[in-house]
């Protein structure tokens, strides 16, 4: 479990359809351990330092943004959270839920304003105020609007990631929140009360 908030930017030095190499200033990695890269869950193998392997399974490839990253491309991690440690943004499991992309960009006085595009299917689990995971961070949903919602954010946030070098069209990694779905799971299969008379 992560709790979206980003530890450092890395770099992915090497990437292809099945595996990753990331390079960073984390220290203490080990063979097995999960980080986020970007909001996906991926297990470390071959850590040396700060850099590490990672494979990326066909399903993680098909529903994220990992396979349109560039050697060289910036890449926001975090480790998993560990028992007892702080829990700064909220419940984050790395599993992303589909690809949305930047639609526009509007700068405010102290803050910068994004717009994303987002699939269809994902439009009923946010809310205006919610939480939603976008490349790995946590963050709230300022607006919503059919197929698009926005997030504001403050400049340590664009300084501490990888969106200030985000431009429209860019796609982005989306993680619901868990607990939207599993409302909805509950409600769908929930015993059907019949009415007192």
């Amino acid at each position: 479990m992560f709790t979206g908030i980003v530890e450092t930017v890395g770099t992915a030095a090497a990437v292809s359809a099945a595996r990753i190499r990331v390079e960073s200033d984390l220290k203490g990695l080990g063979t097995g351990e999960s980080v986020a890269v970007n909001g996906v869950c991926l297990t470390v193998t071959h850590p040396v330092g700060g850099a590490f392997t990672a494979d990326i399974s066909e399903e993680t490839a098909r529903r994220t943004s990992l396979g349109s990253l560039q050697p060289g491309s910036p890449v926001n991690l975090e480790r998993a959270m560990p028992a007892g440690g702080r829990f700064g943004g909220h419940i984050v499991q790395g599993h992303v839920d589909g690809v949305g992309r930047v639609a526009d960009v509007v700068e405010l006085a102290g803050s910068v304003e994004l717009y994303f595009s987002m699939p269809k299917e994902l439009e009923r689990y946010l809310v205006p105020k919610g939480s939603v995971t976008l490349e790995g961070v946590s963050l709230t949903v300022a607006t919503l609007q059919p197929g698009r919602f926005s997030v504001a954010l403050i400049p340590h946030t664009l300084q501490s990631t990888t969106f200030d070098t985000k431009s429209i069209g860019d796609p982005v990694n989306i993680e619901v929140d868990v607990l939207a779905k599993y409302v909805e799971r509950l409600l769908v299969y929930a015993p059907r009360q019949e009415p007192r008379r």
